[in-house]
């Protein structure tokens, strides 16, 4: 990597924000299609916030990916959203296009392509999404015009019920929702191809939970778990353990920052590179993954 005078900054922002991916896998990928991008991580209070995107645009960072808890406060400082960040209501990266801040949401799209890399006909399938906050909401607003039905299921029914109204007002989809319990989602998946876990249920330091009882869990079902800490969820291992297909949260990781990479170079993402090196940093930190 050679930084010049010439060199387009790109960086992540979140408090905490010294654990993140993204600098390894963004800079990868940028080395291997030598592009003259550099990428950092900085670490944004919220009460600094607002500094910190004016400080985006006098300082001509280019490119920048926020994450917790910034999503939703980082609004009110954009210039404008793109439709993706309108529906979910969250911003996960921003363009600076002289000086003028886009934000987008690819989460959603993340979610996508990961399942299309295993299933390229979403248009047949029934999904069942656990959980109604904001990954639940970029994925469902995402897969709702991409699979044939489409279900949303939370503990706080009320959130379930609103999310599916807002899908059905923006995309004229229908939506069915419901509550998360063992019952209804018994009677769910008797019938559906794809399951996504969008709660942190299962993530450190309680990785010996899990949202789905692994009765219910069978080999002609994809199961797709967001989240990576640990990257073999109990859920993803009693899943494989009863011979399904599985998609682990660093899988969406990946194709969310490709996505980001896409906005702000204009070319198409190296993934297997950005996937390599995410693994490898993966093993230096003592993580393991299937």
């Amino acid at each position: 990597m050679r930084i010049t005078g010439k060199t387009r900054l790109c960086a992540v922002i979140g408090d905490p924000v010294e654990h993140s991916l993204s600098p390894t896998i963004q800079n990868a990928a940028f080395n291997y299609l030598g592009l003259d991008y550099v990428y950092v991580a900085f670490r944004v209070r919220l009460e600094d916030l607002e500094k910190a995107m004016l400080g985006m645009k006098v300082l001509g960072i280019y490119g920048m990916n926020v994450t917790m808890p910034h999503k939703i406060g980082v609004i009110k400082y954009l210039d404008e959203l793109d439709e993706s960040a309108r529906n979910v209501g969250a911003v996960n990266t921003i363009l600076n296009r002289d000086g003028h801040l886009i934000g987008y949401n690819t989460d959603g799209i993340g979610a996508l392509k990961a399942l299309k890399a295993i299933d390229r006909d979403l248009i047949k399938r029934k999904v069942v999404i656990i959980g109604a906050g904001g990954a639940s909401r970029a994925i469902s607003f995402t897969l709702a015009r991409e699979v044939a039905k489409l279900t949303i299921l939370n503990r706080t029914l009320k959130r379930a019920e609103r999310l599916a109204n807002e899908i059905r007002r923006v995309s004229g989809v229908d939506v069915k929702f419901g509550g998360f319990t063992y019952e209804s989602l018994s009677r769910e998946l008797e019938d559906a191809d794809i399951v996504i876990n969008a709660t942190p249920i299962g993530m450190h330091p309680n990785e010996e939970e899990t949202p789905i009882d692994k009765h219910l869990l069978r080999s002609d079902l994809i199961v797709f778990d967001l989240v990576y800490n640990p990257l073999e969820t109990r859920l993803l291992r009693e899943a494989r353990e009863a011979g399904a297909k599985t998609i682990d949260g660093l899988e969406m990781l990946i194709y969310q920052g490709a996505a980001s990479f896409e906005i702000w170079t204009g070319m198409k993402a190296p993934v297997e590179i950005m996937m390599e090196s995410a693994r490898e940093e993966l093993a230096r930190r003592g993580i393991r993954w299937r």
